[in-house]
């Protein structure tokens, strides 16, 4: 799936991986502590150590495994600048939904394309596992225009739910998608 950008950013590949290498997990935490860094409030507090970043990845990793996460990265010809997650596994009453979580993208790559690009490979993803209703949260005003534009649903915001890095608390905002029928679960 690639994605062609502007002159000043390189192109990206977007691609699942399905077995999670250590030199894959490393260069997902460094994009995880770039994004906590930036301001980014994705469930971690400032400062973020790289230990911590690490056990992160490896936790999704073990879920990638188990089958009940996909994840997807977006690379440039420097590495990986950016990831999404789809989390498959939900309960019993839900087998046609799954969460979006987690899309990071690093500093140095904003701007150029490569959220809408992950968020574009994920419902083709969601839809080959097998779901047809999509479920994410956000507290930035930039991925809610992005989801907007893409034809996510706003549900609303809940005032006061997370905490900034920093510190200070943040109000997150809900959004859906429908992606209408689904293929049997792979």
């Amino acid at each position: 799936m690639p994605h062609e950008e502007t002159a000043s950013f390189r192109p990206v590949q977007v691609r699942r991986i399905q077995a999670v290498s250590e030199a894959q997990l490393s260069a997902l935490a460094e994009v995880l502590i770039d994004c906590v860094e930036g301001g980014a409030s994705v469930s971690f507090m400032l400062p973020l150590p790289g230990p911590t970043a690490l056990a992160f990845w490896r936790g999704v990793a073990e879920g990638v495994a188990r089958g009940e996460r996909a994840l997807l990265v977006a690379e440039d010809g420097a590495g990986i600048v950016g990831t999404v997650q789809l989390v498959l596994a939900q309960p019993d009453n839900q087998p046609h939904r799954a969460d979006v979580s987690k899309l990071l993208v690093h500093r140095r790559a904003r701007r150029h394309g490569v959220g809408e690009a992950l968020m574009q490979a994920v419902e083709p993803l969601a839809r080959e596992c097998g779901k047809s209703l999509l479920v994410l949260d956000t507290a930035s005003g930039d991925a809610e225009r992005l989801y907007e534009r893409l034809g996510w649903q706003r549900c609303g915001v809940i005032p006061g739910f997370a905490l900034w890095p920093q510190g200070g608390l943040c109000d997150t905002t809900y959004f859906y998608r429908a992606l209408g029928a689904a293929t049997a679960p792979a």
